[in-house]
């Protein structure tokens, strides 16, 4: 029986997320296991796991797209998702995708400030099926941007981009989590790009997390730091690589 389910959390408390005893089965498989997590507002939090761990049904949780759950959830009224496919409705312009599904009217205007914010307001009149890869995924940055998102989860944005555009995109997440103060949450398989990029790095198993590895590294933050390849190498070995095979 669920209890709590999706009640949003209070502006006086400094959590933005707190999950506690979150079970969801598929067919009578446990998929999320009594999980408990809490986010910190403004914290950026990276999800790593091996594939069918739950990493992406608890951020469908998380964002209201599932409810048929036990367990407690609180997260803000304002949050907003996107996905690793951008999800842009072809008929549409990119501008006309980004307010999608605003309540009322919204202005073109207010699309474009956040198409401006993702270094695409030039694209804001173009159809979608003319956007790069890197343009479709920023313009779904910018609709979940829109909704001023005290908590952006992010399901694998960066995985069907090039390695040059990935980077690229990185970067922006990450200023635009700075500049924003929201609380995010990524789900990726990348461990090199949780280190770079979260405050903290959890490791789902078996429906629960598993591990939890605090990155207290300065930023910007760099690649061959030794203290960088340390974490890295520690969170492999939590995903069960063998990093010395990799390392030969």
């Amino acid at each position: 029986m669920a209890t709590d389910v999706h009640r949003p959390v209070t502006s006086k408390t400094s959590q933005a997320v707190r999950v506690e005893g979150l079970s969801r089965s598929f067919d009578g498989r446990a998929v999320l296991d009594r999980l408990q997590l809490g986010i910190a507002s403004g914290e950026f939090v990276a999800l790593l796991g091996r594939s069918g761990c739950g990493k992406s049904t608890l951020l469908r949780v998380l964002a209201g797209l599932d409810r048929d759950i036990e367990g407690t959830v609180l997260v803000p009224r304002r949050r907003a998702v996107a996905f690793q496919a951008p999800r842009l409705m072809p008929w549409k312009k990119v501008w006309r995708n980004v307010v999608l599904g605003l309540p009322g009217r919204p202005e073109r205007a207010l699309a474009e400030r956040a198409l401006e914010e993702v270094g695409l307001g030039h694209r804001s009149a173009a159809w979608p099926r003319t956007l790069s890869g890197g343009e479709a995924q920023r313009a779904s940055l910018a609709r979940a941007l829109v909704r001023e998102p005290d908590l952006l989860l992010l399901d694998e944005p960066f995985g069907a981009l090039d390695a040059l555009t990935r980077i690229k995109a990185q970067r922006l997440v990450g200023e635009l989590w700075r500049r924003r103060g929201c609380a995010v949450l990524l789900v990726t398989h990348d461990v090199e790009e949780a280190v770079l990029l979260a405050d903290r790095v959890l490791v789902m198993d078996r429906g629960v997390i598993a591990h939890e590895q605090p990155i207290d590294l300065d930023r910007p933050r760099d690649i061959t730091d030794p203290r960088f390849a340390e974490l890295r190498a520690g969170l492999l070995e939590r995903l069960g690589v063998d990093t010395a095979a990799e390392a030969a």
